[in-house]
């Protein structure tokens, strides 16, 4: 009989599209496996909300693959170590996998490799990021450039439907349990309001999508008004893979054509994310810009205004709204994010590494190579960013984006409070009673930060 062969998951738990899958199904009888390493990454181990997500995400990919008569094989370990175990247990030579572009990742394929027949299929990008390159064949570090390069490599490959036969062993080898990994927080299960308004896996990918289509010409219109709600949500299920970005490629531009351009470019935004990390592995600690400092604030009182920072207690309300809807849903809308991040670099003066660490732990996103790069454009330090200078004013955000009644919802002390006066309470006089002075008014942190850089 042929020699099973190992479908290696990671950040790519889906069926349809799955490059790696479809070979190893040609191939013969398939072991499929997830590996929880929280070593190889190391500070980087997998974060506390996604977490909850993997663990939701990998139940549904376990029933969908049984549904195909198949099952999902769970081990907890070092990847490569794990791997090689399986390998010899049930005599298979050769291992399937997705291409990733974390240094975790890279590091355990190369260890895997070294022992085995790795083989790597490209699939969780529009494009690999070595790919894209100038005319005198150079690596991009600014994103405008290399968007444009892109799209001479687009459209990607047509998505291809999931295998309609998955061999199996003839005797499947032994599996942890789900419930052994110990994902979801439990004393105290802190991320119980996440299920109200996510459903992970591939099914959820395809539903979260088909919701967002209908809106998607008006894409560019409403995605910076975080009352509106005009995101897709996709970002959790393109993180894990759950579905392809190919897949969303031809849908959205099969519903819009060139008005789906705005949305496809932040899809594109993540792809050059990925390039980045590719040329920098060490991008989610160390500054990209070279000469970039700043004298970031430090001790008791920095680790008080970043504690309430984290809680929603800073006294703006725009960021108090972005920083709780975090917690209770393990996502912030974009524009909030970028306003969130500016105000503990800018008007704190907290170093971006603490910000891209809280968010690393808090969101159910936290793609290493976004959150890197989102962390440094914000905080001026990226190799493609904004100057420190360039400072967002909260307030005035705040009320050019319309974001009243998403402060309402996230914000209940300020719930009563009129369109004219619940962006800057403080400043109109009506502090309602137990929401915070703001820690800095922004004049004053503005100056603060400007003297702040050498």
């Amino acid at each position: 009989m042929t020699a099973p062969v190992i479908l290696w998951y990671r950040q790519d738990l889906r069926l349809s599209d799955q490059a790696a899958l479809a070979a190893a199904a040609e191939e013969g009888p398939v072991v499929p496996v997830y590996i929880l390493d929280d070593e190889t990454p190391g500070d980087w181990r997998i974060g506390g909300a996604q977490r909850w997500w993997l663990h939701h995400s990998l139940d549904t990919l376990d029933r969908t693959l049984r549904g195909s008569g198949s099952r999902l094989i769970l081990r907890r370990g070092v990847a490569h170590e794990e791997l090689a175990t399986l390998a010899k247990q049930i005599g298979a030579c050769r291992v399937h996998a997705l291409r990733h572009y974390e240094p975790w990742w890279k590091k355990a394929e190369e260890a895997i490799g070294r022992t085995h027949d790795l083989c790597l299929h490209d699939g969780n990008y529009l494009s690999p990021p070595a790919n894209v390159l100038s005319g005198s064949h150079r690596r991009y570090r600014i994103f405008t450039p290399w968007w444009r390069a892109l799209k001479q490599h687009m459209p990607p490959e047509k998505p291809r439907r999931a295998p309609a036969h998955i061999p199996v062993p003839p005797k499947w080898p032994k599996s942890d349990r789900l419930s052994e990994l110990k994902l979801p927080p439990i004393k105290p299960d802190w991320a119980a309001g996440f299920g109200e308004g996510w459903i992970p896996g591939e099914q959820g990918a395809q539903a979260a999508l088909d919701h967002f289509l209908p809106e998607l010409e008006n894409y560019e219109l409403v995605r910076n008004l975080p009352s509106q709600g005009g995101n897709s949500r996709l970002s959790p299920h393109l993180h894990f893979g759950e579905i392809s970005p190919a897949t969303v490629w031809y849908r959205c531009a099969a519903k819009a054509h060139a008005k789906a351009e705005p949305f496809l470019r932040e899809v594109g935004w993540r792809d050059f994310s990925a390039n980045v990390i590719d040329q920098f592995p060490d991008y989610g600690c160390r500054n990209g810009r070279d000469g970039y400092k700043v004298l970031w604030r430090t001790g008791e009182e920095a680790q008080a205004d970043f504690d309430a920072w984290t809680k929603g207690r800073t006294g703006y309300p725009i960021v108090d709204a972005g920083m709780r809807q975090l917690w209770a849903t393990g996502w912030m809308h974009n524009r909030v994010r970028m306003i969130a991040a500016s105000f503990l670099t800018k008007h704190l003066l907290i170093d971006w590494r603490r910000g891209a660490r809280w968010f690393w732990d808090t969101l159910l996103d936290a793609d290493y190579g976004n959150n890197s790069q989102n962390w440094q454009w914000v905080a001026g330090s990226g190799v493609d960013s904004n100057p420190f200078g360039r400072i967002m004013a909260p307030l005035a955000q705040s009320e050019k984006f319309d974001a009243a009644d998403y402060i309402r919802r996230w914000v209940p002390e300020l719930a009563k409070l009129n369109n004219d006066v619940i962006h800057d309470p403080h400043g109109k006089g009506r502090t309602p009673k137990g929401y915070p002075e703001p820690l800095i008014g922004h004049r004053a942190g503005r100056e603060r930060a400007l003297g702040a850089t050498r």
